[in-house]
């Protein structure tokens, strides 16, 4: 095959032209639209990087925050089971001082009672002393017989005292 040189000049020229042509106004939009683009991914991929930094970062304070709130429920359990274990000490320390009292009450009113005891067999005794040193008026008693009385009267009062 021949090549005509024509032919071969002709169309360099409308390939030149045609190159021309389409740089100016095909080539300029076409790479302006694919820079637009490129730069929409681009800033797509930035905002999903950053959504996704973000995410960890607020993923991580949740942690946090659900770790804090465990610490402050068992602190609050702990601080309730210490305020309940004292307040059971408290009761206890209250039933205690209770029964002491009662204790020493109850020894006053025995005591009250053993002297108001004490007092009345003394009275009886006073009595009964009474009668005796009328008995023994009454009757002439020996010695011997006043001796046992007296005996038998300082035995009785011993006793009551």
């Amino acid at each position: 095959m021949t090549i005509t040189w024509t032919n071969f000049f002709i169309q360099v020229i409308a390939f030149g032209i045609l190159y021309l042509l389409l740089s100016k106004y095909a080539f300029g939009p076409l790479f302006g639209i694919m820079e637009k683009r490129r730069q929409l991914v681009k800033e797509q991929i930035d905002t999903a990087e950053r959504n996704r930094t973000e995410s960890e970062r607020f993923l991580e304070e949740q942690k946090q925050s659900l770790q804090q709130a465990r610490k402050e429920a068992y602190d609050i359990i702990e601080q309730a089971k210490s305020t309940g274990s004292k307040q059971a000490d408290d009761i206890i320390s209250a039933a205690r001082g209770e029964s002491s009292r009662l204790k020493e009450e109850a020894v006053r009113d025995i005591e009250a009672e053993k002297n108001k005891a004490i007092a009345s067999l003394k009275s009886e005794v006073g009595g009964l002393s009474v009668q005796i040193a009328s008995k023994i008026l009454e009757k002439q008693v020996d010695a011997s017989a006043q001796g046992e009385l007296v005996d038998q009267y300082l035995k009785d009062v011993g006793k009551s005292s």
